[in-house]
């Protein structure tokens, strides 16, 4: 592409080498419209975002890589590294944003229009490698013991990360081979959808069993444990309820032992004490009842005579028989 563009430049009949480059003879910049400020000293380049931002027009969010026609302009030097400014525009607003590079912690830095995505993190607190600073590296030099002090720090890591060195060592033998490893990797995901289908299979058949439409969570321990104790259906047949039963019979002892004595004399003791307290009836306790014959001619006598009651009614232990007011009457 470089050689066909340095051959196929076109000149006019009426250029003559006397009057120098082509953008001169044209009176145009070798730039293009990118140069249209380049006398205010503003060089238009494409610039691509280093960070991600919030817009403070319309207060959206601006990733990392979006580019932006920015206006470059030299705004300072850091010893011999000049400072730039890049002037944009949002490409969701009217808002324009300013960002300046930062040669001494070589970052860029916000000056209006936008404010950053702060992501960063102390890398001291991640166990990361961190640079030597400009001033640590110059009392490294210069006091002994600064130098002492960052030795017995560094000795004290060491020993802190050296678990973790002798790892990633040993796992260095297996990652070598990239294919094993993408190999193994595709085998465990191949099992894991295995593993989804079936499940997915064995709730749709639950819920169309019951008639239902809900989310099943995963099955646990305790939830098989529950729906174990809540079955319906009896925990034996009946050959084996059967079995059991000849087993138990087989177990038992034909004749009580000295262990079952006293359980039967205190069954017989119960069965004994409910035959005496058991109530008697007045036939068996030989009580007749006896009702007076005056009392009894009264009531034939007086029709509007009321029923005998029981107060009326005398009764005694002694038979009729034996009484002996009736053995006289009936004597006279």
């Amino acid at each position: 592409m470089a050689e066909r563009k340095a051959v196929n430049k076109y000149y006019p009949p009426e250029w003559t080498p006397d009057k120098g480059s082509i953008n001169k003879f044209r009176g145009t910049h070798a730039l293009r419209e990118r140069a249209r400020k380049l006398h205010m000293g503003i060089l238009i380049i494409r610039f691509e975002m280093p960070f991600n931002i919030w817009c403070n027009g319309c207060e959206n969010h601006i990733g990392m890589g979006v580019r932006y026609n920015a206006e470059k302009t030299k705004v300072g030097m850091y010893y011999t590294t000049p400072i730039y400014k890049f002037r944009m525009k949002c490409h969701l607003c009217t808002n324009y944003f300013e960002i300046q590079t930062d040669p001494q912690n070589l970052d860029y830095v916000i000056l209006n229009g936008a404010r950053r995505q702060e992501r960063r993190w102390d890398p001291t607190q991640n166990e990361q490698v961190v640079p030597e600073d400009k001033e640590v590296s110059k009392r490294l030099s210069t006091d002994s013991m600064f130098c002492l002090e960052h030795n017995v720090s560094d000795k004290i890591k060491q020993k802190t990360i050296l678990p973790s060195l002798q790892k990633l060592e040993e796992y260095k033998e297996i990652w070598k081979d990239d294919y094993l490893l993408n190999k193994a990797l595709r085998q465990q995901f191949r099992e894991k959808k295995k593993e989804m289908a079936n499940t997915e299979d064995k709730d749709k058949h639950l819920l169309k069993k019951s008639s239902l439409d809900i989310i099943l969570l995963p099955e646990t321990d305790e939830d098989r444990k529950l729906a174990g104790l809540l079955k319906l259906a009896p925990l034996h047949s009946f050959e084996e309820k059967e079995k059991l039963k000849r087993e138990e019979s087989i177990s038992r002892p034909l004749f009580p032992g000295p262990s079952n004595m006293p359980a039967l004399a205190n069954s017989l003791r119960e069965s004994k004490m409910k035959t005496l307290l058991k109530p008697l009836t007045k036939v068996e306790l030989g009580i007749n009842v006896k009702i007076n014959k005056g009392d009894a001619t009264k009531s034939e006598n007086d029709e509007t005579s009321k029923p005998v009651k029981m107060k009326d009614i005398q009764t005694s232990l002694v038979a009729f028989d034996y009484d002996s007011s009736d053995s006289d009457e009936e004597k006279t």
